[in-house]
């Protein structure tokens, strides 16, 4: 199955409104993050049409903030000369469901919820995952889920879930500091598949930092493939030394 990966980023970690300007899609990001901030482009770009991107990115509140995918290096290099800096290259990770569904998740160690329950709401805060993103996922209009993972009679950590095109993307996994370490991020994978595969998605991805060793060898470790990646620019103005 050939995905299209812009739009299952879209479709299940959505910006809160979107533009359409020249060549380029701009996002409403409302706080939410680099993710539902940043503007991509469609097609050629002008010097023109970034200047009007960052006029409309400025008008909006926001950084100018570009994400740059493969067959944007000609945008990424007339972003470079402008004075942008790489920020927060990623890899994209998937595997088919099958692959983590052959082993059971341990009774009473995950809660799927429709809603964030509190509880959940502060395992992301602690982990700095605030309100706005919450926002992010209460966005999202097609099959969602949020999982609640205990250990030893205690919560212990959460994550997102939202199926976009037959594939599942897992978000904002986050295990409180006193549960790491206990294979927590390896059962959460595995029992957002099992929720994936029973929703009809035949794949499940995550996006993760390049940056995050600890993230890339879990999902190395789990069998996922990298499909995919991208970064982001961003405008950085230094202070005058005058």
């Amino acid at each position: 199955m050939r995905v299209n990966w812009p739009d299952v980023v879209d479709g299940t970690w959505p910006a809160a409104g979107y533009q359409r300007l020249g060549p380029f899609q701009l996002r409403q990001g409302q706080g939410g993050g680099s993710r539902v901030s940043a503007a991509s482009a469609q097609g050629p770009v002008t010097e023109a049409d970034i200047s009007a991107a960052e006029a409309a990115m400025q008008a909006m509140g926001q950084k100018h903030l570009f994400c740059l995918r493969p067959g944007d290096e000609a945008l990424d290099a007339q972003l470079a000369a402008r004075g942008y800096e790489v920020l927060d290259p990623v890899n994209i990770y998937a595997c088919p469901t099958g692959h983590l569904t052959d082993t059971p998740i341990p009774r009473v160690m995950v809660f799927p919820t429709p809603e964030p329950l509190a509880i959940m709401r502060e395992i992301w805060a602690q982990g700095g995952i605030g309100r706005a993103r919450v926002s992010v996922m209460e966005r999202v209009k097609g099959l969602k889920t949020g999982l609640l993972l205990r250990r030893d009679d205690q919560p212990a950590g959460t994550v997102f879930v939202a199926i976009k095109d037959g594939v599942a993307m897992v978000h904002a996994l986050e295990v409180l500091p006193q549960h790491r370490r206990h294979g927590l991020g390896a059962w959460a994978m595995r029992a957002a598949a099992f929720w994936a595969q029973e929703n009809g998605a035949e794949t499940l991805s995550v996006i993760c930092t390049k940056a995050n060793a600890a993230a890339n060898g879990l999902y190395y470790a789990l069998g996922m493939e990298i499909v995919g990646e991208y970064h982001y620019r961003q405008l950085v103005q230094r202070e005058s030394l005058t």
